[in-house]
Parts: structure tokens; C-alpha cells; sequence
């Protein structure tokens, strides 16, 4: 049993096979999966998959590389969709991406980020929270804003155990992805050896970050198995326990029975 936390399915680089893809993943024991949309665009194709799909849930927010042109009708626009549809079960991905300086301005990028974190406590839901070379922001606006009050998940987090250690503390989850198998990914290994299991869940960010041996291809929830046995072999304990225990913590985070 495996549940995707992290996946982007509406992406056009599974427009060939998608249906065929998605209806094998139950098959393969991906018993649930997160479909994140990154912008109001997405938003759409996100309730479309959720609705035709038993298996899948998905979250629906503004990625912060989309946010430089949007207006305050974004918010009501992200509140209808939301609204929509019983699946849809946090607001995300949102957060702060610094990596390429200004693109949006990183005001902007904290504005929207705040404004998503208030819709989000409005809803009574939890966030998916995207953060590149930004984790001491990312950590100050989620503590500024009472972000705790809904909780969340640090989506792909790959930054230093301490920094992991603060997010958790504030009652926020981990995703860990692929980049756990890389073997340049030290960070990402010593914060999963330090970090409870209990606060942890497993993503694949599909279809980007496959795993090894699959890194470089294209990405998918069958992957899972790749990084739960990463997860198990750092912490000494079976694959069949972190899925067990990462599947039960994602349900408890997004309220899925």
C-alpha cells in the first residue's frame, strides 16, 4: 500500500498514456494519490482527474513561479475551485522558490504565499508547501502566520535536518521524494535518519525526479517502491513498514478515510 503525496499528472508529459498509466497504479499498490495542481490552469484538469479517478485526491494552489501576474480575483477564483469538489483535500503547491532571482520578485512570491496560507486556514485545510532557497523564509512566514493552526507538508524537502527539525516541531510533515536515492543527496539521507517516521510521507513529484535506477526517465507512482526502500534501508527497518506508516500519516494529514 503506497500513497503518492506528491504527483502532477495533469502535466503534458503524460498526455500519451495517462488513462492506461493511472488505471494500472492500483495494480502496481499505489492505493492513493495527490494530484497537485501549480496554477489556476491546472486547477481545472486536477478536479477533472479526481472526479473520473477513485484513487485520487488533489490539491489545488498557485505555484510561486506562477504568481507574478495574478490579481486579487485569484483568490475567489481559488476559492470556487476549491469549493468544487468534496477531493479536494489542501491548498497547494504554494510557498517561496528562489532560485531564479526575481522571477517573481520574492515580495510578490511572499504576498501570494501569505494570501494562499489565509485561504487555507478559511477552508480548514491543509497546505503542500513547495520551498527552494528559501527555507528561512519559508519557516518564518509559516510561524508568523499560523500556519500550524491547518498543518501541512514541506513537499520535496531536501534541506539541512535542523531546518527539518523546526518545520516538524511546528506539527508540519515531510515529503521525501526521489532525490532520497541520489547519491549526492546527503541532506535528504540525514534528515530522514533523524526525523521520526511518523512525520514523514513519500512523493514521487511525478513526472519529474525519478528515482534510481529510474532517474533521468520520466517519472510515475510505481516508483514509490524505489524511495520506500531507500527510507527503510536508512532507518533499519522493512519497505512494508514505511509505506504502512507514510500511507497512514498521509491519510491523517488530508483527512481521507
Amino acid at each position: 500500500m503506497y500513497f503518492d503525496s506528491h504527483a502532477h499528472y495533469d502535466d503534458a508529459q503524460f498526455h500519451a498514456d495517462r488513462d492506461a498509466l493511472l488505471k494500472s497504479l492500483p495494480e502496481a499498490g499505489v492505493d492513493y494519490v495527490i494530484d497537485c495542481a501549480s496554477d489556476l490552469a491546472s486547477a481545472e484538469k486536477v478536479l477533472d482527474l479526481v472526479d473520473r479517478y477513485d484513487f485520487m485526491y488533489g490539491a489545488i494552489g498557485i505555484h510561486p513561479e506562477a504568481v507574478g501576474d495574478l490579481d486579487p480575483e485569484a483568490v475567489t477564483s481559488l476559492y470556487g475551485y476549491i469549493e468544487d469538489s468534496p477531493k479536494i483535500v489542501a491548498v497547494g503547491e504554494i510557498g517561496l522558490d528562489y532560485h531564479y532571482e526575481d522571477n517573481p520578485s520574492r515580495d510578490v512570491q511572499q504576498e501570494w504565499f501569505i494570501e494562499q496560507i489565509e485561504l487555507a486556514k478559511e477552508l480548514e485545510l491543509p497546505i503542500i508547501v513547495h520551498s527552494r532557497d528559501a527555507a528561512q523564509d519559508t519557516y518564518e512566514i509559516l510561524r508568523d502566520y499560523d500556519a500550524a493552526q491547518v498543518g501541512g507538508v514541506l513537499h520535496s524537502y531536501s534541506g539541512a535536518p535542523e531546518m527539518a527539525q523546526k518545520y516538524v516541531d511546528m506539527g508540519f510533515y515531510l515529503g521525501i521524494g526521489g532525490m532520497v536515492t541520489f547519491e549526492n543527496a546527503k541532506k535528504v539521507a540525514l534528515t530522514v535518519e533523524k526525523i521520526p517516521l511518523e512525520r514523514l510521507l513519500i512523493e514521487t513529484d511525478c513526472p519529474y525526479l525519478a528515482p534510481v535506477p529510474m532517474r533521468g526517465k520520466r517519472n510515475d507512482s510505481r516508483n514509490l517502491r524505489y524511495t520506500a526502500a531507500r527510507i527503510a534501508e536508512i532507518k533499519g527497518i522493512t519497505p512494508e513498514e514505511v509505506a504502512r506508516v507514510t500511507t497512514e500519516n498521509a491519510k491523517r494529514l488530508f483527512g481521507i478515510s
